[in-house]
């Protein structure tokens, strides 16, 4: 029996030296995944941050590109609008030169008139 005893002896502490190993490495494991929920946590809420801060730029940003484009569009009227005034005034300056030139021949004319009276 003291044979049967020892064996028996032998087990239990084997299995009591299993159960603390088990024990152990459930510990090692716990800490470890109380480590990733919290690295999880912050990870999350990085990400909320992140994506706050991008639909705050993507605001901003479509703000900006409407600014710029009524930019464009007030650039893009006056340009054409000093176009038409530039060939206006080259018109004006062409009719003006033409005048001029029709009143000094007619004032060449009435001055040789008078000359021959």
């Amino acid at each position: 029996m003291t044979q049967q005893g020892a064996a028996l002896q032998s087990y239990n502490n084997e299995l009591v030296k299993c159960i603390e190993e088990l024990c152990a490495k459930r510990e090692e494991l716990s800490q470890q995944i109380q480590q990733e929920e919290e690295e999880k946590n912050k990870l999350q809420n990085d990400i909320r941050l992140l994506t706050e801060k991008l639909a705050r730029v993507n605001e901003s940003l479509a703000r900006k590109m409407a600014t710029r484009n009524e930019f464009e569009k007030t650039i893009a009227e006056t340009e054409a609008a000093y176009t038409k005034i530039l060939e206006s005034s080259q018109t004006l300056l062409n009719v003006l030169k033409k005048e001029a030139g029709n009143l000094s021949r007619a004032t060449e004319l009435k001055s040789s008139i008078t000359k021959e009276s």
